[in-house]
């Protein structure tokens, strides 16, 4: 009988520490991902106004944090402070802030149509609505004009 100097494998052998990693991922994963998905998904808000404060499922404790240590978002803060402007300044001048604000932070750029929305319909509250429409310009694809109609329709 001929021996080998080569060690034989064992067949049936079941893996080393690469197929253990393998199998721990492959159980754990999944639970992770569904977990991370569902915390994602209370913290979205299904309102549609961006205005609205939505708590979040997870988030308890937002309730009893005073309303002055809750940040905004940015698209909020810029929003909150042309209406404020609009009281003083005529909408042409909020306008050019308001584009001026979205060619500086082009992270803005997605909220542009819903501020300038909101902008024309306060115009309208405080001009009249042809006073108001007199101001439109393509700021953010028309939305101030799209703004105005809707609230003087």
């Amino acid at each position: 009988m001929k021996h080998s100097t080569t060690p034989q494998t064992r067949r049936g052998h079941r893996g080393g520490p690469a197929r253990r990693i393998g199998r721990t991922l492959a159980l754990v994963l999944p639970v992770v991902l569904v977990l991370s998905g569902t915390l994602a998904v209370t913290r979205v808000n299904w309102t549609g106004s961006p205005s609205s404060s939505v708590l979040a499922a997870s988030d308890v404790s937002a309730a009893e944090v005073p309303a002055r240590r809750v940040s905004h978002a940015p698209q909020d803060v810029l929003r909150d402070r042309l209406m404020t402007e609009l009281q003083s300044r005529d909408p042409g001048v909020v306008l050019t802030h308001l584009q001026q604000a979205v060619n500086g932070h082009p992270r803005l750029a997605r909220h542009c149509s819903s501020i300038a929305r909101a902008l024309g319909r306060a115009a309208v509250r405080i001009y009249g609505a042809s006073r108001a429409q007199s101001y439109a310009r393509p700021v953010c694809d028309t939305a101030f004009a799209s703004g105005v109609l809707a609230a003087h329709s």
